[in-house]
């Protein structure tokens, strides 16, 4: 798979950069982060890298279900579109029993070639789903495509780059940036090596991750080999003796 995060000494010397420019250590949850804080993200040293073609999945795969079911339409990672955003339209209810419910709006680059329906649909799915940071009735997410305290932005990497700084993503990582969690459309299309072919399932780690930021989590390390990873370890980064793991429960 393209643009994989080499393993070994240079991973550990990556994961010392990524926890420096990322700030605090590891720390409990107290809520949403501010909308002025810091960012926070998978940031990384390695230089930035041109657009890529993630291999075509054959047809009937479970590739081609899950590239469906995630927006995903071509298998082309531009390097840059237009650097703006469209607001996809629609509404939906967050789920009932929740202890508060948070508006979420799903934006996505415009002259990116992504369902923008499929792909509102999988993040407010996932981010509902009782094995996501809501699964203990503290919080559901209601789409909406007015205005919102959560902004979850679809973009290619060169519009990821300049919406995560002063967070350094070199083209290939995401973030959460004040309001914003951007996902960069590389990870979305391609995964990394660590997920294998299981597409869905990093990317339900990919929104759970960046959306514990917004909610205030920080970043915990791998608590032993062979053990499920927290959803809040850097995943994209490497593993670190744990197993794959997309979900805060």
């Amino acid at each position: 798979m393209p643009h994989s995060f080499p393993a070994g000494p240079v991973a550990a010397v990556l994961a010392v950069l990524v926890l420096a420019a990322c700030g605090a250590p590891p720390a409990p949850a107290t809520g949403p982060a501010p909308a002025g804080g810091p960012p926070a993200g998978e940031a990384s040293a390695a230089p930035p890298a041109p657009p890529t073609t993630a291999p075509g999945p054959r047809a009937g795969s479970a590739t081609v279900e899950a590239d469906r079911r995630a927006g995903v339409r071509g298998r082309t990672v531009p390097a840059s579109a237009s650097g703006a955003t469209d607001v996809v339209p629609g509404t939906a209810a967050g789920p009932s029993g929740r202890a508060r419910t948070v508006p979420v709006r799903i934006e996505i680059e415009r002259g990116v070639d992504v369902d923008g329906a499929a792909f509102a649909a999988f993040v407010t799915g996932v981010l509902n789903d009782r094995r996501s940071w809501g699964g203990d009735g503290s919080v559901g997410f209601a789409r909406t495509d007015g205005g919102a305290p959560l902004r979850i932005v679809l973009a290619t990497p060169a519009l990821a780059d300049r919406l995560c700084l002063p967070l350094d993503t070199v083209g290939r990582l995401s973030c959460r940036n004040g309001d914003r969690v951007v996902v960069n459309l590389e990870r979305w299309v391609t995964g990394t090596p660590e997920y294998a072919r299981d597409l869905t399932a990093y990317r339900q780690y990919l929104v759970n991750h960046e959306v514990g930021h917004w909610l205030g989590h920080h970043h915990v390390t791998c608590p032993g080999p062979g053990e499920p990873a927290p959803v809040m370890q850097q995943q994209t980064l490497g593993l670190d003796g744990c197993r794959p793991h997309s979900w805060p429960r």
